[in-house]
């Protein structure tokens, strides 16, 4: 008998009618593209949403990273990053031809650990990109801190965070430069899309002009991409932002019900105190690798997949110039892994998962 196979994710559909509008609204203007009017809605109602002044949508969340280094000017010299998240952050620094510089975790949060950051910092240290991991909050305090004294922008890919608050306000609204993927499989989705925020007003129009080729009209300033965004990409966009809050409470029911299974069975990274959570992702660590391996081959057999977010630590990627040891990402990259999560998994599968992988933490 098959058995309907259960994804670590699925991706958020709006009701079709409600996307259906948009698309007939489209297809009546033929403006397809180009900064098109439901375009430049979405940005409006998105700087609402985080209460943030300069917010730009684009293609997807690793090109906005790409603009966060070019808004910034950064086209050269080392860049302070994190091995543990996915490999689009190391992409990003290695396509703008910079170099990764990778200090270790933090334990605990498995965030950019603060404390070991200003020890990598050198004459060629550009910037420091860390990464709200699973929409955990980075030491914003700390790394806004070592920022300032050492003259270094600091970036955030926030891929994870969209939904999260921490002290009051948006996780994105930290950081010199904020960015978001809002690619299919994330809690608010433009099937494909991403966006760039920006404390500065200047850095925002450089990001503007940058990803519209480095020209307005006739006139070229500077060398650019291509990194608009489409009308139906904006359409999505704006079907899903008004259910957010309805697909957070749902995640936030599972996550509880997960929380009650494997309580006191597994490690967890902790959420810092202040934050209102997105609830996008439920990580595990098991106590080793083979655990892991053996719990996911059980699932499996039941056509059911987690995944091992993030494997490998990047500072191990094999085209990496120099290897740089980070032994907590390491040793978290080959124990971690998260299981499925997203609007409307059912009960039964929940403590089905718990059932099953709660037997693993004994080998």
């Amino acid at each position: 008998m098959d058995i309907t196979p259960v994804f670590v994710t699925k991706s958020y559909s709006p009701p079709l009618e409600e996307y259906q509008r948009y698309v007939k609204q489209i297809l009546t203007t033929c403006q397809f593209t180009n900064n098109g009017p439901l375009l430049l809605e979405l940005e409006g109602k998105l700087r609402a949403f985080l209460g943030v002044d300069n917010l730009q949508f684009v293609t997807n969340g690793t090109v906005a990273l790409q603009l966060a280094l070019r808004g910034l000017e950064i086209t050269e010299g080392e860049i302070i990053t994190t091995p543990f998240t996915y490999v689009a952050t190391t992409s990003a620094i290695l396509w703008e031809r910079c170099t990764p510089v990778y200090v270790d975790i933090d334990p605990q949060t498995l965030c950019l650990d603060p404390n070991k950051v200003e020890a990598a910092i050198t004459p060629r240290t550009r910037a420091i990109l860390a990464v709200h991991v699973f929409g955990i909050p980075c030491d914003v305090d700390a790394l806004a801190d070592i920022g300032q004294r050492y003259g270094l922008p600091v970036i955030y890919d926030a891929a994870h965070a969209f939904g999260c608050r921490y002290k009051g306000r948006s996780l994105l609204s930290f950081g010199d430069v904020s960015t978001c993927s809002f690619h299919a499989t994330k809690l608010f989705h433009t099937i494909e899309g991403g966006c760039v925020i920006c404390r500065d007003a200047e850095v925002h129009q450089r990001v503007d002009l940058v990803k519209r080729f480095g020209h307005t009209g006739d006139e070229h300033f500077c060398l650019g991409i291509n990194a608009k965004a489409s009308e139906f990409q904006a359409a999505m966009g704006l079907c899903n932002l008004p259910h957010v809050p309805e697909i957070i409470a749902d995640r936030r029911r599972s996550v509880e019900l997960y929380d009650s299974l494997l309580r006191d069975r597994f490690t967890r990274p902790t959420i810092p105190a202040g934050t209102e959570y997105n609830y996008s992702y439920y990580p595990v660590l098991f106590p080793s690798e083979q655990a892991l391996l053996t719990a996911k081959a059980a699932l499996e057999a039941q056509n059911i997949h987690f995944r091992r977010y993030f494997y490998p630590s990047l500072n191990t990627l094999p085209y990496l110039p120099t290897r740089q040891e980070c032994p907590i990402s390491e040793d978290v990259a080959v124990r971690i892994a998260c299981l499925p999560l997203y609007y409307g998994i059912s009960e039964i599968i929940v403590k089905q998962i718990g059932d099953m992988i709660c037997p693993c933490i004994h080998i």
